[in-house]
């Protein structure tokens, strides 16, 4: 179980409060956006969930369990700041083994679970190919592998922001759809309102570090 909950949640830097009283659930196998402008506090939200930050106060449990104080490393979640980034001095296979492997998990069920990945993004043709000589679609299905291979809980910020614009269409359509799949609690960041609206299960709105609305894409449109 992968269910976020997040229990007045607070994050101050001297004497700006970046996040106020935020209070939020992310059920089970939800898509979760979290949409606002640029330093409303989306961002710092998402790495207090991540662990890369501590709160000023309030709690954050995962799978119900109390993970506030808890260091990134302690926590099964994946966090993608930028879907294009790979190794490029490794194959396939060994891109989307690298957090297995640095986990320290043994080489026979490194190799069971990348190649269920793999075909899962159905790029497993492509395994033992170099990574510098893939297309761009693919990279992207690569670098996707890699942060779905181990964890139930992916955190997601502004993965799509530096891609064009059709290109960025494509991966919005490929996120949804491999969410539809694997049925895994994500939650993801964006200014966009046309990302927000295609992807999520539900929207939270952030302004000045108040979340200011909550519900479905149709909730929040109408």
């Amino acid at each position: 179980m992968a269910e976020i909950r997040v229990e007045h949640l607070r994050k101050a830097f001297a004497d700006f409060v970046a996040v106020q009283d935020s209070n939020f659930v992310v059920r089970d196998g939800e898509f979760f956006v979290m949409l606002g402008p640029s330093g409303c506090g989306k961002t710092t939200t998402l790495r207090m969930i991540a662990g890369l930050e501590l709160p000023t106060g309030g709690k954050i449990l995962l799978g119900g369990e109390d993970v506030t104080m808890r260091r990134a490393r302690e926590r099964d979640i994946a966090f993608v700041f930028q879907l294009f980034a790979l190794y490029p001095h490794m194959n396939v296979r060994k891109n989307i083994g690298f957090p297995l492997l640095a986990q320290g998990t043994p080489g026979i069920e490194i190799r069971r679970r990348v190649e269920e990945t793999a075909k899962l993004l159905r790029i497993d043709h492509l395994l033992n190919k170099s990574v510098s000589g893939l297309a761009g679609g693919d990279r992207q299905r690569v670098a996707l592998g890699r942060a779905i291979v181990r964890p139930k809980c992916f955190l997601m910020d502004e993965p799509l922001g530096t891609l064009d614009t059709e290109f960025r269409d494509l991966m919005v359509h490929e996120l949804r759809e491999l969410h539809n799949r694997i049925h895994a609690t994500t939650v993801y960041v964006t200014h966009d309102q046309m990302e927000a609206m295609s992807m999520a299960d539900k929207i939270a709105v952030m302004n000045h570090g108040v979340i200011e609305q909550f519900g479905t894409p149709r909730e929040i449109y109408d």
